[in-house]
């Protein structure tokens, strides 16, 4: 017989319920709930048979209460880290900033703590973007390319190194302090740019570029009270347009041979010059030398002839004599002299003109017939005639 039919299971469902029970009572559940929270809270509760107080449950409430407390008070400790520095929040308005070390806050939701790293080196690039790890940059021209003052186009590839100087105004005065970097680094490099020439922007004016731009950025910077203190400023690259590399080469190849043309004169220069101006002072004192020495020689000739001429007038004659023979012992003590004998006059006289020639162009001596062992010459007979015997001619100095 089914549980649910007359007479069947005792009148009990298979829960063991009466079978004639209704639904709950609503009002009864209502009842019952308000009887356990009044006991949980000190109150009283209600009993069938009209019972007492609650007090264990105002102890219980108490002891939850408190050690709540504890933890939400024990929450307000924070520790920074060396290099950063925490910026308190009070009810989201700036309270106070604190330094390296354990501090204690007033709980959430009162105050909120910020922490900011003040010693990282943080970077913007300007024209690139760098790749991951063994990949090349990537150009970005909207920001690379420049106008110069000269009205030439060049490819600037900037890096900016700058870190936190004031926690407060680099989370406060700027909505975003990074972009705003970016866009001062920007606006500051075509600024320089377009103040400089080409040549004077890829050559020689790198580092004057460099240091005008980060001069220019760091005032913008503080005038927007921005936090921020740019630490370095590198110019990664700076070139012409890509269209114009080839050609733009060929040009600095020829200033640079120029250049070099140029120094190589110079250095020639520098070498001649002096070389020409000390052979030029050389001849100088050789010519002043060459010129006192004739002085001194005609001053010595004029006071000899002086002298002679007082001797002269003494005794014209003999002084006269003794002047030829001084004259003719200079004379013919530097030379060669061929004696003649003439003691017959019937033969042919020869003189030996070739060795006189050798001894005037070479500076030897001659030697006569009969000091080099050889006799009386035979000249040639005229036609027609007998030979004859040829003088004996004696050579001497």
């Amino acid at each position: 017989m089914a549980w649910n039919e007359p007479g069947g299971g005792n009148n009990k469902d298979p829960w063991g319920g009466r079978g004639d029970q209704g639904p709950p009572d609503l009002d009864e559940v209502v009842r019952k709930m308000q009887d356990k929270l009044g006991g949980l809270f000190g109150g009283r509760r209600r009993r069938t048979d009209g019972g007492g107080s609650g007090g264990s449950g105002f102890a219980g409430f108490g002891l939850i209460l408190g050690i709540a407390a504890v933890v939400w008070l024990f929450s307000g400790i924070y520790i920074i880290d060396a290099g950063k520095q925490g910026v308190v929040l009070r009810f989201g308005a700036f309270s106070e900033a604190t330094m390296p070390g354990p501090h204690w806050r007033i709980p959430y939701p009162v105050d909120q703590v910020k922490i900011v790293d003040v010693e990282q080196r943080r970077f913007v690039e300007i024209g690139y973007r760098s790749g991951n790890s063994g990949q090349a940059s990537v150009s970005v021209p909207r920001e690379a390319l420049m106008l110069t003052k000269d009205e030439n186009i060049v490819n600037i590839q900037l890096a900016v190194q700058y870190q936190v100087s004031d926690p407060r105004e680099y989370l406060f005065n700027t909505r975003d302090p990074d972009a705003v970097l970016k866009q001062a680094a920007e606006s500051a490099i075509r600024e320089v740019i377009g103040t400089s020439e080409m040549d004077f922007v890829l050559k020689q004016g790198r580092a004057e570029v460099v240091g005008r731009t980060r001069e220019i950025m760091q005032k913008t910077l503080d005038s927007y009270n921005a936090g921020l203190l740019i630490s370095d400023v590198n110019l990664q690259d700076a070139q012409p347009p890509e269209e114009v590399q080839a050609s733009f080469s060929d040009a600095i190849k020829a200033r640079e041979d120029k250049e070099r043309f140029k120094n190589e004169a110079e250095a020639y220069a520098n070498d001649i010059i002096p070389k020409a101006r000390g052979g030029a002072a050389r001849q100088m004192q050789e010519a002043e030398g060459y010129k006192e020495s004739l002085i001194a020689k005609a001053e010595g000739e004029a006071s000899r002839f002086s002298q002679l001429l007082k001797e002269y007038r003494k005794a014209p004659e003999v002084t006269r004599k003794r002047l030829y023979l001084e004259t003719m012992e200079s004379v013919l003590g530097k030379t060669g002299k061929v004696i003649v004998d003439s003691d017959n006059a019937n033969n042919l006289m020869y003189l030996p003109l070739d060795k006189i020639m050798q001894q005037s162009g070479g500076g030897r001596r001659l030697s006569s017939g009969g000091r080099s062992g050889k006799g009386v010459q035979s000249a040639a007979p005229a036609k027609g005639q007998p030979a004859r015997p040829v003088r004996k001619i004696r050579e001497t100095r």
